[in-house]
């Protein structure tokens, strides 16, 4: 079986667009794969962070884990901070890396644009990442598109290593979204979906009420046209719409093309609504039910012991190679 790792920030609710773009990939990988997915707490504290807040959020995503429908019978749950071979791979891989190819890095010119001087963490919190890939022996990495570039860089530090030390690491692979699949703003369909906007109703978190679903998606930006067909370059809030329903609903776009023809927007954006709160809903049910279990704790506490069974491995490997230690 092949290996999946893959990990999602604790900053805030998740929405749909991580969703659909990554914790519905991650149950769909565990039926035929060895999975491994962290809470990486590690990777939100590059920005400042309330920690009573951050502790509420680790519990969070990790109850909306389980909620989705990641089984850990199948995979192995838990969050970042608990096993910490993570910053200690860390700490050598950032001996083989280079600020040339760190300062390359897209997110981090965003993330630090217009700013003078920016937290170190910020920098190099794709080595992080990369440790985070490259300890469990990692065959596939489940992201999204914006994540190319740090596969790529994960990548050329395990072959870097492997060059010079002997085989070391597992050259892991990513596996993409399809552009399709891709879930932008709803105020703003030429943005991706994001957590982090001023406006509530651009996007829709996996614990939205019924009435916040129905009022993002009423208020979704379309156009004057009043065709329901999808070209995301000339229609990109129309594309959207479609976009999601398709995701939740399993019917492809080509069919919600002829279903809606001649149809307003107001019709698509109604059924919209009991479309996607039919997928929240269980989703929902099931967080409420374990969020503040027992349960919950031995899922996450269980999986770091598991999860630290396999660095401990890599990392004595890692050291043997490097010399380090007796």
């Amino acid at each position: 079986m092949s290996r999946v790792f893959s990990g999602v920030q604790p900053t805030g609710n998740i929405h749909i667009g991580n969703y659909l773009g990554a914790l519905k990939q991650f149950v769909e990988l565990q039926d035929e794969n060895e999975c491994v997915y962290c809470i990486v707490d590690l990777h939100s504290i590059t920005v400042p962070q309330d920690p009573k807040q951050l502790k509420q959020h680790i519990l969070d995503v990790a109850a909306l884990y389980l909620a989705v429908g990641l089984d850990p019978e199948k995979s192995t749950v838990f969050v970042q901070s608990d096993v910490s071979a993570h910053a200690e791979l860390a700490w050598i891989l950032m001996c083989n890396a280079y600020t040339g190819e760190l300062s390359r890095m897209t997110q981090f010119k965003q993330k630090s644009k217009n700013k003078e001087s920016a937290p170190a963490g910020l920098f190099t919190y794709p080595i992080l990442m990369a440790a985070d890939i490259l300890l469990y022996d990692t065959d596939i990495v489940p992201v999204g598109n914006d994540q190319k570039q740090h596969i790529e860089l994960t990548r050329d530090i395990a072959i870097r290593v492997n060059n010079a030390y002997g085989e070391t690491f597992v050259v892991p692979e990513g596996r993409f979204l399809k552009e399709g699949a891709r879930v932008m703003s709803l105020d703003d369909p030429t943005s991706k979906m994001s957590k982090s906007s001023p406006n509530a109703s651009s996007r829709i978190s996996l614990l939205d009420s019924y009435n916040q679903v129905k009022k993002a998606i009423m208020r979704a930006t379309t156009d004057s046209e009043g065709s329901i067909r999808f070209d995301r370059e000339n229609k990109p809030g129309v594309s959207n719409l479609l976009t999601i329903y398709s995701a939740f609903s399993g019917i492809s776009i080509e069919e919600l093309e002829k279903q809606y023809d001649g149809m307003g927007y107001g019709a698509l954006k109604k059924d919209l609504v009991e479309v996607v709160w039919t997928s929240l809903e269980p989703i929902q049910k099931r967080y409420n039910e374990i969020r503040h279990s027992q349960e919950l704790v031995s899922v996450l506490r269980d999986g770091a012991e598991r999860a630290g069974a396999i660095a401990e491995k890599t990392m004595a490997r890692v050291k043997e190679r490097f010399g380090l230690g007796l």
